[in-house]
């Protein structure tokens, strides 16, 4: 397992993406799969980065994990900010027009479907969300 951290900001989701893209291509990740967990990074690392901490900032730790039956890999997103379980809101009526949609809740709802498992603790004054993708 690798792990990484760094400050809740959007500039550092970058930075992020390049540190499980290193892992990602060790193990010749399909693109497509590469590019679907790059997508659920910076959904999940700009909304600690945007909500965590405001309207300071504070630190985050992001941790990658391969499984090798079946192969999986397993992302852990840990920070201190505000508590916060992603999953407890609703998913979007993607049926209705963008003018009709209430604002927010369709990243964390692309995540949920390009991810093959996403969960939520609040444990020892932390939230943690990890994303699993099988490879």
């Amino acid at each position: 397992m690798k792990e990484l951290t760094l400050d809740a900001t959007v500039e550092n989701i970058s930075t992020v993406t390049a540190f499980v893209d290193e892992e990602l291509e060790k193990i010749d990740c399909p693109v497509k799969a590469q590019m679907q967990i790059d997508i659920a990074i910076d959904e999940v690392f700009s909304n600690i980065a945007h909500y965590a901490y405001h309207p300071s900032v504070g630190s985050a730790t992001v941790k990658i994990e391969v499984i090798e039956e079946p192969m999986s890999v397993v992302i852990t997103f840990i920070d201190g900010g505000t508590p916060y379980n992603p999953l407890e809101k609703e998913d979007p009526d993607i049926t209705l027009s963008a003018e009709e949609r209430e604002i927010g809740g369709l990243g964390i709802f692309m995540v949920k479907k390009s991810m093959d498992s996403i969960d939520y603790e609040y444990k020892d004054g932390q939230n943690i969300l990890r994303i699993t993708k099988n490879i």
